[in-house]
This record gives structure tokens, C-alpha cells and sequence, in this order.
């Protein structure tokens, strides 16, 4: 009987440490009410210029505070062009609501056509004291119109940025219809990629040097749908526009 009660008793243990370990949700961010939280959220505006022209891609669009609008509880963002001039939207959480270890999820509904390029990706806190890449970045969702039915996940660090090595490129064929949840689980050890909760990518290097990881600090997220450039270029099909990126939810959960 003292070895059956003890079983029990270790099991019930075992059962309340599982059960503390499971991730809870400890922020979203539904867009709810009609205009963003500035609270939450910065602008960024213009060309990039003069600091880092083009946004640091060649892209084409300058970004405005009015390419955006909060309707039934989802971010719209739309790229238009007016006469030769492309614009869109661009918002950061930086030194607002930044995030350590966890799972970050979001789902979007993708803007189409050569010449998109819509995104929600992640950089290091530190930006500011060590710039990129050595801040790191986490590409969560990457789209670019001329490569259809196909969506990037990649990681940008000093040891593999710009043509990134650290990268995954993934053919689904119903990616550019409605919604989908696009996620990375990202831990002291690895990063995940997901999409509709299935596995895309991992990451997860031995070395663990400030060159190859440097996610072991807080990374705020960014939302933005850029027009050709580098990765999004060259050809831009004038035909499609306006287009709409979608965003309904954000969701980030932690042990």
C-alpha cells in the first residue's frame, strides 16, 4: 500500500509540473476599436531615407500613417499606386511590446501579385547599440508575389544574412487562399517554423555565439507590406493594385 500511495502522490507531481509547463497566453493583439494603439505600436514613414534609403532593399514604396484602416477587429494594409508613387504601411513594437522565448503566432491573409511583399518579421532590441545583423532578425512570414504558392521563413544573423543560408522555402498550394496561422516556437535552444501548426523549419546551431544566436534578448515585431526591391523585385505588375494584407490576430505564449 506505501509503494501505491507513493506512485500516486509521484504522479500527481509529475502531472502539476506538465501542467505548469503548458504555454499560456501572455499577449495579444486583436485591433479591435478603429484606430491603432500607438501605445503598442509605432509608425514608420517615408523612404528610408536618409539613413537607410530604399529601407535598406531598394524597395520602392514610402510609407504612410493613411495606407492602413482597423475594420471588424483586423489590420488592413493597403499598397497603392497614385501616378508613379507606390505607397503602403510599415508599424514596429519597438521599446513597446517586446517579447523573450516563446510561441508567436499570427494570422494573416496574404496580398498577391509580382511585386508584393508583405511580412511579419521580428528584430533584436538592441538594433539600436549594434545594428543589423548583428541584432538578429526572425522572418515569420515572407511573401513575395513573383514566386507564388511559396512562403519564406528565414533567420538573419552576422554569421548568415543578407542571402540567407538559414532559410526555408516551402511550396503550399491554398497558401494564397483566406486565412492561415503562421508561427514560430522559439526557445533557448531552437526556432521552429510553422504554418497551419504544421512543421516548415528549425533552427538549432551547437555553437551558440553571438554570431550565430543572437536571440537570447527581447525582439519586437514588424508589419509591413513592401513593393519590389531586391528580394520583392524587380517587376512590379502595375495591374494588381490596390492590394490588401490582412492581418486578424497576433498571439504570443509563454511557459
Amino acid at each position: 500500500m506505501r509503494i501505491s500511495i507513493l506512485s500516486l502522490f509521484t504522479c500527481m507531481l509529475l502531472m502539476t509540473s506538465c501542467q505548469s509547463q503548458k504555454p499560456e497566453l501572455v499577449w495579444e493583439e486583436n485591433f479591435e476599436g478603429n484606430v491603432l494603439n500607438e501605445d503598442i505600436w509605432n509608425f514608420e514613414l517615408g523612404d528610408g531615407c536618409p539613413n537607410l534609403c530604399g529601407w535598406g532593399n531598394n524597395e520602392l514604396q514610402r510609407y504612410t500613417k493613411t495606407n492602413h484602416q482597423l475594420v471588424d477587429g483586423k489590420l488592413i494594409i493597403t499598397a497603392k499606386k497614385q501616378d508613379s508613387i507606390y505607397t503602403s504601411t510599415r508599424i514596429t513594437t519597438k521599446s513597446k511590446k517586446e517579447f523573450q522565448y516563446g510561441k508567436i503566432e499570427v494570422r494573416a491573409k496574404l496580398s498577391i501579385g509580382k511585386g508584393l511583399w508583405p511580412a511579419f518579421w521580428m528584430l533584436g532590441s538592441n538594433i539600436g547599440e549594434v545594428g543589423w545583423p548583428d541584432c538578429g532578425e526572425i522572418d515569420v512570414l515572407e511573401y513575395v508575389g513573383k514566386e507564388p504558392k511559396t512562403i519564406f521563413t528565414s533567420l538573419h544573423t552576422r554569421d548568415s544574412y543578407g542571402n540567407t543560408v538559414n532559410t526555408k522555402k516551402t511550396v503550399i498550394d491554398d497558401i494564397e487562399e483566406g486565412f492561415h496561422v503562421y508561427a514560430v516556437n522559439w526557445t533557448t535552444d531552437k526556432i521552429e517554423f510553422f504554418v497551419d501548426e504544421a512543421l516548415l523549419y528549425t533552427f538549432m546551431p551547437e555553437e551558440k555565439t553571438s554570431a550565430i544566436w543572437p536571440f537570447d534578448q527581447p525582439f519586437f515585431f514588424i508589419i509591413n507590406m513592401a513593393i519590389g526591391g531586391n528580394f520583392g523585385g524587380p517587376e512590379v505588375d502595375n495591374t494588381i493594385f490596390p492590394q490588401e494584407f490582412v492581418i486578424d490576430y497576433i498571439k504570443v505564449y509563454q511557459n
